[in-house]
This record gives structure tokens, sequence and C-alpha cells, in this order.
């Protein structure tokens, strides 16, 4: 029984395409990846010598493709003038608060100075009399004694006039002076006790004002503690604002470095990679190529029979003439002809034909291979036919 087999083939530049980009995979994929130049590549503990030779290879294609690449590289604009100069001025004004701070804590501390000149720290609970002028007693004393004096001439003035009317000595002129005494001494000490009550008056006023001025001087320091406060508050919001802008200006500083090392690692990736990329385009072209372009060329096979089956037909060819030959002779042949040697001459003839028919299909199919003896396929036919 024959066979059959259609085979639906693609156009025969597809497959080309397809074997050579089977042989650009196997060999693509022996190559390692290798970004950094032939320069930059050392030979690592335990990597044979023709590892090594492979990545320094690759290292220097890696340079070729990244110098023909160049062009293609991604790249970072710099910074402008503009950019550059408010930089340049926000760097300069970090920490230029710092000597104003410097001067307002200065002239602060001098008002504390100042004002401290008076000590706060001093006993509000002073006697009035220490308060009271050095100068007081000399004043009562001069006072007292310009009293005496006026005392001393207006009791004289007493004793010449009683002389003059010839009364000096009586009774009448002595009580005359005492009454006189008696009055001058109560003048006397009310001036005095007056001198000593402005004394104690003005020492009160003072110690009044001195107290007044001793809450002065504690609102005024309370003051200064504000101001000193309020400038501690000063110079943390100026030192957050410069962290601030310090942080500001490093984050852009560090986005520009990031935006160039990211375009380094673009065409390092680019040259890198440019291989592979280029037959992955390749690989879509030929698989596109082979979906337009289906199979349209059909080859029909019909195999030689085999040395078993040529066999088998011979015996099935044989029987038949055996088969005659027992029913009353070969066809054409009269009965009591001799027809066991023709029969026999057929049988020979035929398998010689055949036999020779098998050798030559054989030995067109397989060159190489050895035919069986004669006897040997008469034997397989002769068991075939059994």
């Amino acid at each position: 029984m024959a066979i059959t087999e259609t085979r639906q083939l693609p156009a025969k530049f597809i497959e080309d395409l397809g074997t050579d980009l089977g042989k650009q995979i196997v060999a693509q994929s022996g190559v390692p990846v290798v970004a950094p130049g032939a320069g930059g590549i050392t030979q690592l503990a335990g990597e044979s010598a023709a590892d090594f030779a492979a990545r320094q290879e690759a290292g220097r294609r890696f340079d070729v493709r990244q110098q023909s690449l160049a062009g293609l590289a991604p790249t970072v604009a710099a910074q402008d003038r503009l950019q550059q100069q408010a930089q340049q001025v926000a760097e300069a004004g970090i920490g230029s608060f710092q000597p104003f701070l410097q001067q307002a804590q200065a002239a602060g501390t001098a008002a504390g100075t100042t004002l401290g000149g008076i000590s706060l720290g001093a006993p509000t609970t002073q006697q009035v009399t220490d308060f009271m002028s050095p100068f007081q007693s000399q004043v009562i004393d001069a006072t007292l004694a310009e009293f005496d004096r006026n005392k001393a001439i207006q009791e004289q003035q007493i004793r010449d006039q009683q002389a003059s009317l010839g009364v000096l000595g009586a009774g009448r002129a002595g009580v005359q002076l005492a009454e006189f005494g008696t009055g001058a001494a109560r003048e006397r000490a009310s001036l005095q006790a007056g001198l000593l009550q402005q004394g104690f008056g003005q020492a009160q006023a003072a110690r009044q004002q001195d107290i007044a001025n001793r809450f002065g001087l504690a609102q005024s320091q309370q003051g200064l503690g504000a101001f000193q406060a309020g400038l501690g508050s000063q110079q943390q919001a100026f030192t957050g604002r410069d962290v601030s802008q310090l942080g500001t200006l490093g984050a852009i500083n560090q986005a520009q470095a990031q935006a160039e090392a990211d375009a380094s690692r673009e065409a390092a990736r680019q040259a890198a990679f440019l291989p592979q990329q280029q037959l992955d385009r390749y690989a879509a072209q030929v698989t596109g190529l082979m979906g337009g372009y289906p199979g349209g060329v059909q080859q029909s096979f019909v195999p030689n029979p085999t040395p078993l089956q040529t066999a088998l037909g011979i015996g099935t060819t044989l029987a038949g003439l055996y088969l005659g030959r027992k029913e009353g002779g070969r066809i054409g042949y009269k009965e009591g002809t001799d027809k066991e040697g023709i029969m026999q001459m057929a049988e020979i003839d035929t398998l010689k034909e055949e036999y020779e028919k098998y050798k030559f299909d054989l030995l067109e199919n397989r060159p190489d291979a050895t035919p069986m003896s004669f006897e040997e396929f008469r034997r397989m036919v002769l068991s075939g036919q059994g």
C-alpha cells in the first residue's frame, strides 16, 4: 500500500531567512552582555581565559557601538546663567542674618547693663532714714543756730526795754522774759520738727521713687528678656529658612546630577543591547514575512516498495501461478503438457526479475546499502507466500 505525504513548504527566500535567523539567535546567545568598555574589564577570580577573552571582545565591540551611537546618546541641558546666578544669590544669603542678630543682642545686653546701674536685687524694705540727705543735720543745726541767735537778740531787746522803763529785775519783767523763753522754745522745737518732717518727707518721696524705679527697671528687664526671646525665635525661623533653602538647592543639584546619570545609563544601555534589539527587529520582520507568505508548494512522495512489500507481492503472483498449475496447467497449455518444467522456469524468471527491481530500488534510495542474496530473497518470498 503506497503512502502519500503532502507538505506545505514556505517560499525559498523565506526558508533561507528563517535559517539565517536561527543561526544568528544561536550565535547571539553565547555573547556576554558587557556595559563597560574593554578598558574597564578585568579577569575575575575563577574565570577561564576563554570567558575573559569573550568579555574583552564584547567590551571592544561595546566601545565601537558607543562611538557609533554618540550622536544618538541622550543628553541633559546644563543650568543656564540665571539659574547659576540664582543659586549663587541663595547661597550668599545663607546665614546673612547672623550679624544683625549679634548686633541686636549686643545692644540689648548694653541696655540691660545701663538699667542695671540700680541693683534689682536690693531689698525694697529699706528705712526712710536710708534716703535722708547726709546734709540734713547740718541744715537743721544751722537753722537752729540762726533761730537761737535771733532769740538772743530779741531777749536782749526785751531787757533793754525793761531797763529803760526801770523795771529790770522786777517780778513782772521776769515773767515777761520767762514767757518769751517758753514761746521761743516752742518755736525752736516746732522749727526743728518741721525741718525733720521736711527731711523725712523728702526721704520718703525718694524711697517711693526708688521703688517705682525698681519696678520700672524690672519691667524693662522683662522687656529685654522678651526681646532676647524674640531674637531666639527669629534665629530659629531664619535657621529653618536656611535649611529649607539649602534643601531646595540640594534637590535642584541632585535632580541635575540624576538626570546626567540617567542619560549616561541610557547611552550605555543603547550601546550594550543594540545587537539584541537589531536581532529582535530582524526576527519580527522575518516572522511577519512568514505570516504574509504561507507555504504554497505541495510535493507528493510515493515511497518505493520495501523488500518485504515486493516479496509479498511476488508471493501473491507466484501463488496464483501455482494455483493455476494445480487446476490444470498454465493458461494456453493443454492438459498433459510438461507443465512442471514450464512453471519452474516461469517462477525462476519472475523471481529474478523482481530481485533485480529490488536491488535497483534499494541502491537508488540507499547507495551505501548491501542487497540480500537471491537465495535469501527467494526464501523471504516463499515464506511470505505461506
